[in-house]
């Protein structure tokens, strides 16, 4: 007695609970703010709450059972079936960067866990994802298998068409159901038709959904934690922080910037360069010094032999040309001025 008051009490609550959460759903895609604002993960943590408490209570009610095939589930109870599947689409909307993983692999859970009941009802025909284990020997198999490889390829491509072209077949039948399904004037047939195309697109959608998180777990167990990046970020941040200032010419402007920004020390070229003299760094001491030490240097350094060259091949020269001036200007050339 106690059992059937406590169903009574539960089967309202239940197309609440599937109803509400599919809705935070459908508003948590069509939002136009980014996933991560607070207002959208709030509604995602909701959904998930709600779908959680509907799956206990169809465990509790024990509504879908194997030994039962799916002409003999009820027409209404069918949406039922798509509780993992929307728990799979919200655990993916989290975006909480330390628990990436967890959240793909529950998502996968679930998304498989759907796959696996319509296979078992026959909602429509494909293939179960590979588990871990099959996907782990797969892998190691066709290492060695090109051919077999791009065959497998070929018929993946080709299935991903199939699944395009039944998925917008399905969502135009189902746009052109709702408004006969909101209305609540259909019979049974038609409530069951409807159900029956929700399920198969969230098939197609599961189906897609598992190839992407699998091939993202397979790169962030690649990538594995970044010590050295957290290495170096904790010490920056263990660094003190230095505070500016603004350096000033003279100390009327130093007076002006410090009483208009109080928040920041402010200090005139001379007090710059006094206290880095004192600290006996300063940013110019022995430029001059250095410049003239290093082309002494360099002029010390020249080989005496080509200077000494240099001096023998232009003394002939030069005597040659005050030579060749005196025989074309007599003594007394130009002085016209002491002529007696």
């Amino acid at each position: 007695m106690a059992a059937a008051e406590e169903d009574e009490y539960l089967l309202p609550r239940l197309p609440q609970l599937f109803e509400t959460s599919k809705q935070l759903l459908e508003e948590v895609e069509e939002a136009a703010e980014p996933i991560t604002a607070r207002m959208i993960q709030k509604k995602v943590l909701k959904g998930l709450d709600l779908l959680e408490k509907a799956a206990e209570m169809l465990l509790q009610l024990n509504l879908f059972s194997r030994n039962e095939d799916l002409e003999e589930i009820a027409s209404t109870d069918l949406k039922y079936l798509m509780v993992p599947a929307l728990q799979g689409a919200l655990t993916m909307k989290q975006v909480n960067p330390d628990k990436r993983l967890d959240h793909l692999q529950w998502a996968r859970e679930h998304y498989l866990y759907f796959l696996t009941q319509c296979q078992f009802y026959h909602v429509a025909e494909f293939e179960l994802p590979q588990t871990k284990d099959n996907l782990a020997e797969n892998n190691t198999a066709s290492s060695s298998m090109a051919y077999s490889s791009l065959v497998s390829m070929a018929s993946h491509r080709q299935a991903k068409i199939e699944r395009y072209k039944q998925k917008k077949e399905v969502e135009q039948r189902l746009s052109s159901m709702k408004l006969a399904m909101e209305s609540g004037q259909v019979d049974d047939e038609h409530v069951r038709e409807y159900y029956l195309l929700h399920l198969r697109r969230w098939i197609g959608i599961s189906l897609e959904e598992i190839e992407s998180i699998d091939q993202e777990i397979k790169i962030l167990r690649e990538k594995g934690p970044s010590k050295e990046a957290s290495t170096s970020h904790s010490a920056l941040q263990d660094r003190a922080p230095r505070r500016p200032f603004i350096l000033t010419r003279n100390v009327a402007q130093a007076k002006v910037f410090g009483a208009s920004y109080p928040s920041l020390a402010s200090m005139t070229v001379n007090d710059w360069y006094d206290q880095h003299e004192k600290c006996g760094a300063l940013p110019d001491q022995g430029t001059a010094k250095i410049v003239s030490e290093v082309k002494t240097v360099a002029q010390q350094q020249e080989d005496p032999e080509e200077k000494e060259k240099e001096d023998g091949d232009s003394t002939p020269h030069q005597a040659q040309e005050w030579d060749d001036w005196k025989d074309t200007h007599p003594r007394g050339y130009g002085n016209r001025q002491n002529m007696g």
